[in-house]
């Protein structure tokens, strides 16, 4: 049974109010612990591949679930779906992990599975993950496929039409005849709104058919995502651990980096204010987060920077996961106030530059010296900074990182299917749902059109010639119309219709729920 709220005791250790994070041992100080009321200030975890970053992850998704905290994150290398099994004293770094867990003063480690829901935008490693077009907005949507600002303008019309006219934009399909009818329609809709090209609309499509040939068509449908199922505690208090598969949605790098900045934005946009809580609402981790920044235009960073300062009050920790800090944006850096920094290499006048600039942010710890201690840490060690009492940044410290209790690895595709079969969650998301929507309405006005002017040519054919003709020169201002020439006419398929008959075609199904805009979009529009 799961609840929305619950206590429970800080991790295994005892640290009162504090995540566990390691420490401890010769050279290495005491038992140090992530303060969960500053856990919602964000934080950092980089270093280089191979140095350690996923376990790291592992073990703060574990600690913030035992604490109460349900936990959000990418799985981009299918690793961390060992959080759904305990570990074993038959892997091969058992001896290992005690021998570190007696080191850092962790006296009653054990292995155990933590409480783990699968999520897939593919639906094929997890419970699908859905929204709207309409939730995802003009903005958002106009990144993901890379539009100009020119297209993105037609696709703000079809957005703005949609909305006047009562006509949902649930999936692409809906999309897709939206844009249709905008094109049939561009003349008078350039009056009001300025140029409307079909080379613009044309533009649009092909994205989306892309879009679509990626499999991102499975992202945008119903039901959609609701919010408080990602913020589910169990009855024994632990948070649940939401992973998002994440290895092949690395194939559509935009449509990654989009879904979680959508996501971020909904949070910000649903949760209330709740200030400086005892401990986050919600964790969220965002591996790979250079892809976010990649080729983002300045506007758009600077949201993203405003979303992150802002979100903190909604009880929501950020953690950025990436293998440089200067993968993120310096006015994001600087308000990531825990940081895991694991060991950077510098083989590069760059990379000696890049590791200089990284010890530069942590305050310094007068025993040794931050940018050689980056360089040397070993695997499963880390420089780490977190907030001490007041929101001030602690020194910087070297730490033994503690061993997971879940498995270190991922776990096999039936038990992933097993964990799959247990959860609700399947009962309500795996199945898609489709209702009327933009496609519904505008199919059925162009079968209604169609089947009105049908009614009127039947009518006009029962007509004497004489009359037909003398409807006729009315028509065309004079110019009479033989009976010959008036039937070679009597396909009146013009261009609109065609389109029109193509999308009955094409376009089928459809889903959806309420047309709203990410507050990303909002922003964009007010300020």
């Amino acid at each position: 049974m799961l609840r929305q709220n619950g206590n429970r005791g800080e991790g295994q250790t005892g640290m009162d109010g504090k995540v566990f994070i390691g420490g401890g041992g010769a050279g290495y100080g005491d038992k140090r612990g992530l303060t969960l009321k500053y856990a919602n200030r964000h934080g950092l975890v980089a270093g280089a591949t191979g140095t350690g970053k996923t376990v790291t992850l592992q073990i703060l998704a574990e600690g913030f679930s035992d604490a109460g905290v349900p936990v959000f994150l990418s799985d981009v290398k299918g690793d961390l779906s060992g959080l759904a099994k305990a570990g074993s004293t038959s892997h091969k770094l058992d001896k290992p992990f005690r021998e570190r867990a007696a080191q850092i003063g962790f006296d009653d480690y054990a292995y155990r599975a933590s409480l783990v829901t699968f999520w897939d935008i593919f639906g094929d490693q997890g419970h699908p993950v859905r929204t709207t077009v309409a939730e995802m907005g003009p903005l958002l949507l106009a990144r993901l496929l890379e539009l100009s600002e020119p297209q993105e303008g037609i696709l703000n019309i079809a957005f703005r039409i949609a909305d006047e006219d009562a006509m949902p934009l649930l999936d692409l399909k809906d999309l897709q005849a939206m844009l249709v009818w905008v094109g049939e329609n561009r003349e008078k809709l350039s009056l009001r709104y300025g140029n409307v090209s079909t080379s613009s609309i044309g533009a649009i499509q092909r994205r989306l058919l892309v879009l679509e040939n990626q499999g991102g068509a499975r992202l945008f449908g119903e039901p959609a995502l609701a919010l408080e199922d990602l913020m589910r505690v169990d009855a024994d208090g632990r948070g649940m651990i939401n992973i998002l598969a994440s290895d092949k949605l690395m194939s559509a790098p935009g449509l990654y980096a989009t879904f979680l900045l959508w996501l971020l934005s909904e949070l910000f946009e649903e949760l209330p204010e709740v200030g400086d809580p005892d401990k986050p609402k919600l964790v969220f981790f965002f591996d790979e987060a250079h892809l976010l920044f990649d080729d983002a235009p300045k506007a758009l960073v600077n949201k993203v920077e405003q979303v992150a300062r802002l979100i903190r009050s909604k009880g929501v920790g950020i953690y950025f996961v990436t293998q440089n800090p200067a993968d993120v944006p310096e006015d994001i850096l600087g308000q990531l106030g825990n940081r895991f920094q694991h060991a950077l290499r510098a083989f590069t006048a760059r990379d000696r530059k890049n590791l200089r600039m990284a010890a530069e942010t942590y305050r310094e710890n007068p025993a040794f010296s931050t940018e050689i201690a980056i360089r040397e840490v070993g695997v499963g060690e880390a420089v780490t900074s977190m907030l001490m009492k007041k929101g001030i940044p602690g020194v910087v410290e070297r730490t033994l990182i503690r061993p997971p209790s879940s498995q270190l690895g991922p776990i096999t595709s039936a038990e992933r299917a097993a964990v799959m079969g247990a959860s609700r969650m399947g009962d309500k998301y795996d199945k898609v749902l489709d209702r009327k929507s933009a496609y519904e309405i505008l199919t059925k006005r162009s079968q209604e059109a169609a089947k009105a002017a049908e009614t009127a040519e039947a009518v006009a054919e029962q007509q004497p010639a004489a009359i037909r003709e003398f409807n006729a020169a009315r028509r065309y201002s004079g110019a009479r119309v033989s009976r010959s020439s008036s039937r070679s006419m009597r396909p009146r398929d013009t261009f609109g219709s065609a389109i029109s008959s193509a999308v009955i075609k094409e376009l089928k199904g459809t889903t959806g729920r309420r047309l709203v805009r990410g507050i990303l979009g909002g922003l964009f529009k007010g300020r």
